[in-house]
């Protein structure tokens, strides 16, 4: 046995024999004698080792040639398109998506393999792949020089129809997936290497199973300034990738995002305000008590920045959010229920703790009666409401839990009992039905000024008419008759 082929017999490789000779001899050529065969030979597959890719996370653009293996997620259309050389035949080409338990990539098909993929593959398969990396439209793609099915092999990666939130995973392709737009950001633009200028949008979707951030690519980027926080759409032909250690949802040239009609809902895992640390990021929710005006600033690179306050509270605290940049926008009102997700909770003024949501954050306002706003009206938590199981606050919520988009009306209705029926199972209690008729004195925070005034104690929320001077988050006491389940107020103290 010759050099060559010992060199050969030791290299783990699809390469065929003859053409690793034919390698072979055109390094001893190029090196001008200074390689004999056996050097040459070395030369030659420490180059393939090194090309040889364990996973496809591992390829990268600037490798001369790849192998590795991966399972068929995804089978476009065969195209077809016309050679630079007009007296050449017309050419074909397929795009196959594969992908292993460390990602996905494309790999291009052409001419007889695309026709024999579009016959013979299907979805599932595991193929071995040997081809050039080279950047495609949507990012890294492989061209190949040759694919072999293996009916042996294994590759953990989940193939679905449809796809929940839970479901995802690093290198899923052709994902359907249908969720509740939780909220939107605006379009930005990037320069591409090769010049060109890019364009990137995203939505955020949940269900029941969990939340996602869709990233839109180019000419899908527009499609983020058509759906509003609420609406439930259907992300078509997505695949999945992994960004700061959180999987996200992609769309690209193929990918569809659509409006449907279907119940979807997301129901929030708030942590509660009391348990919140410094350096944390969480979710967190609560009835809105105090809004502050946005704020314009100059930030260092000449670049002008806005942020608003926003004071929220559920059954254990209250904390401050400061919404920044497009977040600063959003219509959030006194009395809106809202979740702010993925915010960072840090020292703010007066050492009291403060949230804050970047880009990276969402920002919902829940509907009144929904699951989600009923988690954050109960306290964010599974631990329960105070002063009752909660089974009853459905039908006679009290506390900032009956903050509707008109507070003043929905505060009314859960002091006088009118959301409860007449048996006493959800109405209003003996006592409150009593109020509502003589003399009370009530106890509370202003949450709430204008006409009328809303004060909170933390147990309940009761409407106040009087023309005193109050401030947001003064304690004040309040006597006089109620009527209609407000209070008319003789004194104010």
């Amino acid at each position: 046995m010759g050099a060559i082929e010992e060199v050969y017999e030791d290299l783990d490789t699809d390469v065929e024999f003859e053409e690793f000779e034919a390698a072979v001899e055109d390094k001893v050529e190029q090196m001008g004698g200074l390689a004999d065969e056996e050097t040459a030979a070395m030369l030659i597959a420490h180059e393939l080792r090194d090309e040889e890719a364990d996973t496809i996370a591992d390829i990268e653009q600037g490798m001369n040639d790849v192998k590795f293996l991966g399972k068929v997620t995804a089978i476009g259309e065969v195209r077809t398109f016309e050679r630079d050389d007009e007296d050449a035949e017309e050419g074909r080409v397929c795009n196959v998506d594969v992908a292993d338990a460390s990602g996905s990539v494309r790999v291009a098909l052409w001419d007889d393999m695309a026709a024999a993929a579009e016959e013979q593959l299907e979805v599932g398969q595991v193929l071995r792949v040997m081809g050039r990396p080279k950047e495609g439209y949507s990012g890294l793609e492989v061209s190949a020089d040759k694919v072999e099915p293996d009916e042996d092999a294994e590759v953990d990666v989940q193939v679905l129809d449809t796809y929940r939130v839970e479901d995802l995973a690093l290198g899923a392709s052709d994902v359907d997936l249908v969720g509740q737009v939780l909220d939107t950001d605006s379009i930005r633009t990037f320069d591409r290497d090769d010049g060109s200028e890019g364009r990137v949008a995203n939505l955020t979707l949940g269900d029941e199973t969990g939340r996602v951030r869709v990233t839109l690519w180019d000419g899908k980027a527009d499609l983020a300034e058509e759906f509003a926080a609420g609406e439930v759409v259907e992300v078509g032909d997505g695949y999945v990738r992994e960004r700061d250690g959180d999987l996200e949802l992609h769309v690209g040239d193929r990918g569809t995002v659509e409006r449907v009609d279907e119940d979807v809902e997301y129901v929030p895992e708030t942590t509660d305000i009391a348990d919140l640390e410094i350096d944390q990021t969480v979710d967190v929710g609560g009835g809105v008590i105090e809004t502050d005006p946005k704020r314009t600033f100059d930030r260092d690179d000449g670049s002008e920045g806005q942020v608003r306050n926003v004071r929220i509270k559920d059954e254990t605290g209250e904390i401050r959010v400061a919404l920044w940049g497009d977040k600063a926008d959003r219509e959030i009102e006194l009395a809106d229920r809202v979740v702010f997700t993925d915010v960072e909770v840090q020292d703010g003024w007066q050492d009291d703790l403060e949230a804050s949501a970047n880009w990276r954050s969402t920002v919902s306002v829940l509907d009144e009666g929904s699951d989600a706003a009923a988690g954050v009206a109960s306290g964010a938590s599974e631990s329960g409401s105070a002063g009752g199981d909660g089974g009853d606050r459905g039908a006679n919520e009290t506390g900032l839990g009956a903050f509707a988009e008109d507070g003043q009306k929905a505060a009314a209705e859960a002091v006088a009992g009118e959301s409860g029926g007449d048996d006493g199972s959800g109405g209003a209690t003996a006592a409150t039905a009593e109020r509502s008729s003589g003399t009370v004195e009530f106890t509370g925070t202003v949450v709430q000024t204008g006409d009328p005034v809303v004060l909170d104690d933390g147990q309940q929320t009761r409407t106040v008419d009087t023309d005193a001077s109050l401030r947001l988050g003064e304690e004040i006491t309040v006597r006089g008759p109620e009527r209609d389940g407000t209070i008319d107020a003789d004194d104010v103290f």
